[in-house]
Order: C-alpha cells, then sequence, then structure tokens
C-alpha cells in the first residue's frame, strides 16, 4: 500500500447528502472521516436532489487537510447506484474517495476499478461487507483492487443476513473475517457504529472489543460519541513510541527486517507502526 493512502481513521460520521448546509459542522465535529450519504439516509424520492446537491456542494467545500472526505455512494447493483457513479465519474471534480454498499463480489469491485480509471481518477474505495456473498469472499473482494483503502463492517445488514440479533458475541466470526482481510492487504478495518446514544459506556466497551480484534476504527451516529472513538483508537505513549523505533530503524536498514529488542521484526509490520505515528502526529497539530 503506498504512503499516500495512509491516513488516520480512527472515526467516521456520516452527513446527509441531501443537506449540504451541515457537511462544514460535519468536518468540524472532530471525526477523521465524514462520509456523505447518499443510500440508506436518503428517500428514494430525494436521491436524484442529494446527489445533485452533493455535486454543487463539493464544487465549493472547504475540507481540512486532515479529514477524509468519502461518498457513500448507493449499491452499484442499482438505478441511482449506477446514476451516482456516472455523475461522480463525469463531474470535473476528482472525489477523493467512494463508499461502496452492499457489495457482494469481486467483479463489482473490479468493474468500479477500471470505470474510475477510463474516467483518469485516483479515486480511492471504501468497502462495506454487509451481505452473506461478501462473507463467503470478502478476502478476494478485499484483493480485488489497489484502490480499496479501507473495508467497513455493516453490522447491522449483516445481523440480518445472518438471521441473528446485532449483538457483539453473534458477529464476531463475521468481524473476525473483515479483520484477516484487511490485514492481509494493509488497509484499515472500520466496525460498524453504536447506535444506543444514552450508553456511552457500552460504547466504549464495544469500541475497546473491536480495537482488540484488529479494527483501526469505528463509526458514530453522533458527534459527542467522536470524542471516545478516538481515545479508544489513539495508540498509547509507549506504543508510539515503540513505532517511532522501529521505522527508524527500517529507514537505516537496507534489508527488508530489522531485530529490536531481540524481536525479529518484518516489513508488513512497517505500516501499522507507521499508522501509529500519523495518530501521533495528528494529535500533536490539534492540541
Amino acid at each position: 500500500m503506498s504512503s499516500n493512502k495512509l491516513r488516520v481513521r480512527r472515526s467516521f460520521i456520516f452527513t446527509p447528502g441531501l443537506k449540504p448546509e451541515m457537511f462544514p459542522k460535519a468536518i468540524e465535529s472532530g471525526a477523521d472521516m465524514v462520509c456523505i450519504e447518499l443510500e440508506d439516509g436518503i428517500a428514494l424520492k430525494d436521491k436524484n436532489d442529494a446527489r445533485n446537491n452533493t455535486l454543487n456542494a463539493l464544487k465549493m467545500l472547504k475540507i481540512k487537510e486532515d479529514v477524509e472526505l468519502v461518498v457513500r455512494v448507493n449499491c452499484q447493483r442499482t438505478k441511482h447506484g449506477l446514476l451516482d457513479l456516472e455523475a461522480f465519474a463525469s463531474s470535473k471534480i476528482n472525489i477523493g474517495a467512494i463508499m461502496l454498499p452492499k457489495v457482494k463480489t469481486p467483479d463489482e469491485i473490479k468493474f468500479i476499478d477500471d470505470l474510475l480509471t477510463d474516467c483518469n481518477l485516483d479515486t480511492d474505495l471504501h468497502v462495506i461487507m454487509e451481505t452473506n456473498e461478501a462473507l463467503e469472499c470478502i478476502y478476494d473482494i478485499a484483493h480485488a483492487s489497489k484502490r480499496t483503502v479501507a473495508l467497513y463492517f455493516g453490522g447491522v445488514d449483516m445481523a440480518a443476513e445472518l438471521r441473528c440479533e446485532h449483538k457483539w458475541e453473534n458477529l464476531v466470526y463475521a468481524r473476525s473475517k473483515l479483520v484477516h482481510a484487511g490485514a492481509s492487504i494493509g488497509v484499515d478495518v472500520i466496525d460498524v457504529p453504536y447506535l444506543d446514544l444514552e450508553n456511552m459506556d457500552g460504547m466504549k466497551k464495544e469500541a475497546e472489543l473491536a480495537k482488540n480484534l484488529g479494527f483501526t476504527g469505528k463509526g458514530s451516529i453522533h458527534p459527542k460519541q467522536i470524542g471516545i472513538l478516538n481515545e479508544v483508537f489513539t495508540p498509547s505513549k509507549e506504543e508510539i513510541s515503540h513505532a517511532k523505533k522501529i521505522v527508524d530503524q527500517f529507514n537505516e536498514s537496507n534489508t527488508g527486517l530489522v531485530v529490536i529488542d531481540g524481536k525479529l521484526i518484518e516489513k508488513p509490520v512497517l505500516r501499522e507502526m507507521q499508522r501509529k505515528i500519523l495518530i501521533a502526529e495528528k494529535i500533536n497539530k490539534n492540541y
């Protein structure tokens, strides 16, 4: 994964594409990623307006350097999904990233990669796993395009697909498969938002479980959740110090591995160390 795709992705928040006046507030919310919503959060009758409003707003929107802006389009197997892709591909706006919902096969990702390449767009892909088909082949989906920079767990739809209650213990297998796929290509893996706004302790506990499982961030449904999420997914001072030590050793070494504190460290570890350092740099910049 190229270094320019490495970003801080501890938290994200959605903002409705129908209401571009809300975009600046979302950008100032403290979330590492802001996702403009054109899919589930928009009624069918409003899809065209949301798309047009978003395109017009993006022409003038001021985006902070340390906030990643993503647009969640409609499912690529639907009319509005195809209209979204065509509109963005034909616009003169080089949108940094699009989020793909309800993915089922690697071929869908390859199709969109080809489309973006044909339009000379350097757009990143954020891919959501929320269907049974995606659960079955998420490893291949992850490897389908070098544009993919983050994988997301769509827990609510996944629970419905699996015919189980949306509880942590029921979805550990699905989450683990996503983490495995993300680790195999060295990208961020983002957990589903916690839906109970009145239970901040519960959200923090679930975020910690997700981090321990291998997730690098988690979504939010309200700005008041973001501070806790950023805190949970921020490495400790000791972790950051260790990461800097490893990166420095690799920079001084001409080989693909180094020995630090008696332990063999190979190059795939480097990406995770660089991610931790990026988080530290963002914290120091903002505070």
